[in-house]
């Protein structure tokens, strides 16, 4: 499917989503959060992909949200303000869904970042289960410079990743940080030397977990972020309950027939949903 917005391949098993308003800096505007749910959608669908790589095309990955188009919406008056303010509550509501698809893919999504990621970039790629950047990126929780609080996710996501100090310095100076700084604390995973190697870099990451049973992919991803939401308690509770469901299919003894075998196991895709 044509996009507006991002430029989506598929081959093979490993999805690529590439933010594709490069003239823009791949600032995100109303077409662009549509179309960022729509592709995780329809590719969560397909249980042919194994992994997502999320990238950006031009210079920089993205200025974050679109301040012009932001701007028009936050000064819409349409009477009530009760009512206003309610329908402002559902728009970013529906934002933050948008990317709350990327976290709930059964696919692992990883990130690959160069240049700027800005405000709602540090939104989008904190939704990701792994980052890696170019030697030339560099961060900005940009929203307290313009006089709002993040909402779609940095603040609940990248306290997670960070320690609770980092994360408060960061959101409340709205400073520019760079890459080796958030590699220091643990938000980045690998830093490579140019965009090429940081996008070539994620493919390598990606076809190492696509050869993984997708049953256990999606089962490790689940259960990571569960663990994240409860407590330790809650998450043996749901790993046990997830594993002894899962655990006994066919998956289990090929991989351990594949391990003594010293060769590389094949894995069926996932069923197909039901309609």
């Amino acid at each position: 499917m044509a996009y507006e917005t991002l430029d989506v391949t598929v081959e093979g098993q490993i999805a690529h989503v590439a933010l594709n308003r490069p003239d823009s800096l791949n600032a995100m505007n109303s077409i662009f959060f549509k179309e960022i749910k729509e592709a995780f959608e329809t590719l969560d669908r397909n249980h042919a992909v194994r992994a997502i790589i999320l990238s950006g095309n031009g210079k920089h990955f993205t200025a974050g949200l679109d301040l012009k188009e932001n701007n028009a919406i936050m000064s819409t008056k349409d009477g009530d303000p009760a009512r206003e303010h309610e329908k402002l509550r559902r728009h970013i509501i529906w934002l933050q869904e948008c990317f709350n698809v990327i976290e709930k893919a059964n696919a692992p999504v990883i990130a690959a970042i160069h240049g700027a990621c800005v405000g709602g970039g540090i939104d989008l790629i904190a939704a990701c289960d792994i980052r890696v950047a170019s030697n030339d990126a560099w961060f900005c929780i940009q929203e307290i410079n313009v006089a709002i609080v993040a909402d779609l996710g940095t603040l609940q996501r990248a306290g997670t990743l960070v320690p609770q100090g980092i994360l408060r310095e960061w959101a409340l100076t709205g400073r520019k940080v760079s890459v080796d700084e958030t590699k220091q604390y643990g938000f980045i995973n690998h830093i490579e030397n140019s965009k090429d190697t940081a996008l070539a870099k994620a493919f390598e990451i990606a076809k190492t977990i696509s050869e993984k049973s997708p049953v256990a992919v999606a089962g490790t991803k689940k259960v990571l972020i569960h663990a994240r939401d409860h407590s330790v308690h809650d998450g043996l509770d749901y790993v046990a309950t997830w594993n002894s469901g899962m655990m006994l299919g066919d998956d289990l003894p090929k991989a351990a027939m594949a391990t003594l075998k010293k060769e590389t196991p094949f894995f069926e895709d996932l069923l197909p949903d039901t309609k």
